[in-house]
């Protein structure tokens, strides 16, 4: 907790001045480029005093990145290397992949109006969550909500959400067997 003190600090300071959101972001660009289990110690640290929830038994990896204070990390959760992460709800047990993308629901930009850029256009960001004892596979992207113990192969895109027990793959991820 010492070692993590300036950094909640300078948090807490440009979280004023740039909002809450941005100064995550920055804080957890330095957080993701410590290696080991040390990086893991200081990100946890930091993150359960930053999101809304950070249970002190996760694992969060080399490069991860989070968008959002709104972000909760469950009992046992653990997030692999390079996962980024918008406004989520990883419940008990959770286990991310690498690369794992999980961005505040499918309409995070605006694409409405031509007239206006799409980064300047309102979304309708929401949060996704990723139900108990579910394993998200290395490189996929996950859109929709995901219940409990279910498995999303790896490199599938979820677009929809998927129903408990399954085992889902592909672009759109869809369900080829259920978990008994």
């Amino acid at each position: 907790m010492l070692a993590i003190t300036p950094l909640l600090l300078t948090h807490q300071t440009l979280g004023r001045l740039a909002g809450a959101d941005a100064s995550l972001e920055s804080h957890s660009q330095l957080l993701s480029l410590i290696p080991g289990t040390v990086g893991s110690y200081l990100r946890v640290a930091f993150y359960r005093f930053a999101l809304e929830h950070c249970a002190a038994s996760a694992t969060i990896g080399f490069g991860v990145l989070f968008s959002k204070t709104g972000a909760r990390v469950g009992e046992n959760v653990y997030i692999g290397p390079r996962c980024m992460l918008g406004w989520v709800d990883l419940e008990a047990d959770v286990l991310l992949g690498p690369a794992v993308q999980i961005p505040s629901g499918p309409q995070t930009h605006g694409i409405e109006r031509l007239d206006v850029p799409v980064r300047t256009q309102p979304g309708s960001p929401r949060r996704v969550t990723i139900g108990r004892d579910s394993w998200i596979g290395a490189g996929a992207i996950v859109l929709a909500d995901v219940a409990e113990q279910t498995i999303v192969g790896a490199g599938s895109i979820v677009t929809k959400p998927l129903a408990a027990r399954c085992v889902a793959v592909g672009n759109p991820a869809c369900p080829l067997v259920e978990r008994k």
